[in-house]
């Protein structure tokens, strides 16, 4: 991201240096997006809602089964020397990270794996390549049904409505992507989705911000 917006280090594996590195943990390889494979599948259907639907339904579920508790995937690649990551786009207009809703008694880690393949490979058992799903970037709080996810979690609100986590997903240096024919798999430059709420919302647009105390390091071809 250098100079066009985002502030975590990235490196060239050719020059980081790994003596007496302390913080290797903090360090996330990355490998340019022609190191992957991407088709398509069947179409995943996608709830057409109104406003007023999604608000019902979020209720219906609250009384159903209590606080919703959802689940996404940061992942990167290189493209021109900088990292992106990799979102859903629905409709030509709304962009996702990929993951989803847990299942009751379902764990964060499983949960999110599900998600992963069912949404990019071409069948639920990630095509034989496990996800390795690294630490929690951060967690995102729907106060009441009817307000937008944010960081905080005041302690008037006693009963938030929803939980949404973000986790590292950290990619082998080849894969396939499968994505459902209906939604787009695109590659979007950090630089260019920070602080962009307007256009990809509070959680996608915060990842910039959650990333900064890594070391993204490109590994070449």
């Amino acid at each position: 991201m250098g100079d066009e917006g985002g502030s975590s280090h990235v490196s060239d594996s050719n020059s980081l240096d790994h003596h007496d590195n302390d913080d290797q943990s903090r360090t996330l390889d990355i490998y340019p997006l022609s190191s992957y494979y991407f088709a398509s599948k069947e179409a995943i259907p996608v709830k057409d809602e109104t406003p007023a639907d999604r608000l019902h339904r979020l209720k219906s579920n609250y009384a159903a089964y209590g606080l919703r508790t959802c689940v996404e995937a940061v992942i990167l690649v290189e493209l021109f020397k900088h990292p992106h990551v990799l979102l859903l786009q629905i409709r030509n207009c709304i962009f996702k990270l990929p993951g989803g809703r847990l299942r009751p008694g379902e764990s964060e880690i499983d949960g999110l794996k599900r998600k992963l393949s069912r949404k990019l490979c071409i069948n639920a058992d990630g095509d034989g390549i496990p996800w390795e799903v690294g630490e929690c970037l951060g967690v995102w709080w729907r106060h009441d049904f009817e307000t937008l996810l944010c960081r905080d979690l005041p302690p008037r609100v006693e009963n938030p409505k929803e939980c949404t986590k973000l986790f590292i997903v950290k990619l082998p240096d080849c894969r396939k992507f499968i994505a459902p024919k209906n939604q787009k798999l695109l590659a979007i430059p950090l630089c260019q989705i920070a602080k962009n709420n307007e256009t990809y919302g509070p959680v996608i647009s915060g990842v910039p911000e959650m990333l900064s105390t890594f070391t993204i390091n490109i590994i070449d071809d």
